[in-house]
């Protein structure tokens, strides 16, 4: 069983929408147990409880948001003890060239701190809509981000399994 977790911050909804979709996504792939929480409702525990982490953020300043700074600032208790578990990123910004992939980075700078394993998409969910980096999206998420947010999901349930040897 690939133990998934999807937190997220949002201030008005639209990281939220992005997070439901990467659920989603990790719920198509047999064998995947998925919980989703807003990182007002995390703690350090569930980091180690799950096997694979999608992190989300709204961009602010080109980083991550204040809130999920602050909980992995406060959950070292679980540093150097989730080491290969594995971790993705997804991030909405205000606008285009607003930073999202520099948050989708920040965060994976965090997970990779923690020692978990990252990685990227490298399928298109349509045409110029990648996720190198993590999901992203301008404001509301359209269907195509929210497509390339269902294949994050699932590519997380993928290199968990992978790295479990199943």
């Amino acid at each position: 069983m690939a133990k998934i977790l999807v937190l997220y911050d949002t201030q008005s909804g639209n990281t939220k929408a992005m997070a439901e979709a990467v659920a989603e996504g990790a719920r198509s792939q047999p064998g995947a147990d998925v919980t989703v929480k807003h990182v007002d409702e995390a703690d350090s525990s569930d980091l180690f409880e799950h096997d694979g982490i999608a992190v989300g953020s709204p961009t602010w300043c080109g980083g991550l948001s204040w809130k999920l700074k602050k909980f992995f600032d406060e959950s070292t208790c679980v540093w150097g003890k989730v080491e290969d578990k594995v971790g993705c990123a997804f991030s909405t910004s205000g606008g285009l060239g607003g930073g999202s992939e520099m948050t989708c980075l920040s965060i994976l700078s965090v997970l990779m701190n923690y020692g978990m394993l990252v990685f990227g998409v490298t399928e298109y969910s349509a045409p110029g809509v990648t996720a190198h980096y993590g999901a992203v999206a301008v404001q509301k998420p359209g269907a195509e981000e929210l497509a390339a947010c269902r294949i994050l999901g699932a590519k997380l349930v993928t290199h968990v399994k992978r790295i479990q040897g199943g």
